[in-house]
């Protein structure tokens, strides 16, 4: 993350997304597929690390193997296989965005941290001196179980995420770069789809 100032002179937490050249490697429609979307691809890959049946649909599409394959259905433009696709021709400055992307792992992480308890010093009963213990997790012989849902330790992260309502605040075309508004998710360098 970065931050820019805005017009008003306010400092602005920002992130910048490299979101582009793609290549288009596929157009489904109706017909064919069922269905109408645009296949992208970003992101060059080496052959030796491409699948042969991946291999064959680059090759069909006359473009190199691509890292990340995103279609997208909702797409307004009108592109045939091969050609590319640049930020300036998506995005303008102001357009709301959705960001997905996977979300950095923190590992397994106890009640306080995963879900905001908090911890001995918001303590009612069943808490000693166990400063992040989780408490009271259940009833008693009725109904003798744990409810599934209950929140407890676990894995935390890398998961799915869409975050929604981002504003783009500026698109430099020459580097096919997004400023975006807040953050998204995910760690540094890692893949994610913008949505318009």
């Amino acid at each position: 993350m970065t931050s820019i100032f805005d017009e008003a002179g306010r400092n602005v937490a920002c992130t910048v997304v490299e979101a582009g050249p793609c290549v288009v490697t596929q157009v489904k429609n109706e017909d064919t597929d069922g269905y109408s979307a645009l296949q992208l691809g970003f992101g060059d890959a080496k052959e030796k690390n491409t699948s042969q049946p991946l291999q064959g649909h680059f090759k069909n599409a006359g473009t190199s193997p691509k890292r990340k394959l995103v279609e997208f259905c909702d797409s307004n433009l009108e592109k045939k296989a091969g050609e590319t696709v640049t930020v300036d021709e998506v995005f303008q400055e102001g357009d709301v965005i959705n960001a997905v992307g996977t979300s950095k792992g923190k590992g397994f992480q106890g009640v306080v941290k995963r879900h905001g308890f908090g911890g001995v010093g918001q303590s009612t009963h069943g808490q000693h001196n166990r400063l992040r213990a989780p408490g009271s997790i259940g009833a008693a012989s009725y109904p003798s179980r744990v409810f599934k849902g209950m929140r407890m330790a676990g894995q935390m992260g890398n998961e799915r995420v869409k975050v929604q309502n981002l504003r783009v605040l500026k698109v430099v075309a020459e580097k096919n770069l997004l400023v975006v508004k807040g953050s998204v998710p995910g760690h540094k360098n890692s893949y994610v789809i913008i949505e318009r």
